[in-house]
């Protein structure tokens, strides 16, 4: 039985920023701006994911993983995630190999990867021998399902996640994309190392090529938008990590990165009192 002396001290919830919010910024400068705003970690993207992105080096060795070490260290900013492999039914076990040697260099927990890749049954195979390196590495892989992807609907993803014995991250923008519901969530709670927040209409974009602009490129800050985001949180345990992943080309121009942060941490740590109200309310 539940009691309110479960919530006479609110669990301690790590907040991050993921690398697509500032995708411009390199690692260093990353942490040292999330520190800045008050955020506990980052996401880190160690492979690009368009030929437009700039490639950060991150392995073993090089200057840019000293420096971005060297800045954790000083201001207590952790990598909780790496990211970004698209996994489309080729030979990419050298890519993920040099992705978790970039992980396990910075200490991160997860590396998310996605499917493009329409052969159920090799797609299985590629799960099924990426998590078995990953262990290797320490690092658990997470498909994310993604509204324009072969995997896009949170069922699905768990299921292929659940057989290969991987996480899954669940994305607001494309939970609400995929029309996911609260039962989908709860039957995958105990997959979910990460959950990626941000906001945006209720009407989807009309095309495929809008989805794709509206993922990558212009999300709206957590609490300006139309998602029900206190309720997403509220659904899992309240000591989840929450990645802040919120690109908007337009206003970090506007902003500067600095003070694009700082909205995003303003933004995030008030949908975050909301689903602790929705929590504490649940218990009684």
């Amino acid at each position: 039985m539940t009691t309110t002396a479960t919530f006479s001290q609110t669990p301690t919830r790590r907040v991050g920023l993921a690398q697509l919010s500032l995708v411009g910024t390199a690692p260093p400068q990353l942490v040292s701006i999330a520190a800045e705003a008050g955020f506990d970690f980052i996401g880190a993207r160690v492979r690009p994911v368009t030929a437009a992105e700039r490639p950060y080096d991150l392995q073993p060795g090089s200057p840019m993983l000293k420096e971005t070490i060297v800045r954790m260290q000083d201001t207590g900013v952790k990598v909780e995630d790496i990211e970004f492999l698209l996994l489309d039914g080729t030979d990419q076990r050298a890519a993920w190999l040099q992705m978790l040697e970039a992980g396990q260099a910075l200490g991160a927990r997860t590396m998310t990867v996605a499917c493009a890749d329409p052969d159920a049954s090799r797609f299985a195979d590629t799960l099924a021998q990426l998590s078995q390196d990953g262990r290797g590495f320490g690092i658990l892989p997470t498909l994310e399902p993604i509204s324009y992807q072969v995997v896009r609907s949170i069922p699905d993803a768990a299921e292929r996640a659940g057989q290969a014995g991987i996480g899954i991250v669940v994305d607001s923008l494309h939970f609400h994309r995929f029309r996911g519901t609260p039962e989908e969530l709860k039957a995958c709670t105990s997959l979910v190392p990460l959950l990626q927040l941000c906001d945006g209409p209720v009407a989807s974009p009309a095309s495929h090529a809008g989805l794709i602009l509206e993922s990558r490129s212009e999300r709206q800050v957590p609490g300006e938008g139309e998602f029900d985001l206190a309720s997403l949180v509220a659904a899992f345990p309240a000591d989840l990590p929450v990645s802040v992943e919120t690109p908007s080309e337009r206003r970090v121009t506007e902003l500067g990165e600095a003070g694009w942060a700082r909205m995003l941490k303003t933004g995030v740590d008030g949908v975050l009192a909301s689903a602790a109200g929705l929590q504490r309310a649940g218990t009684r």
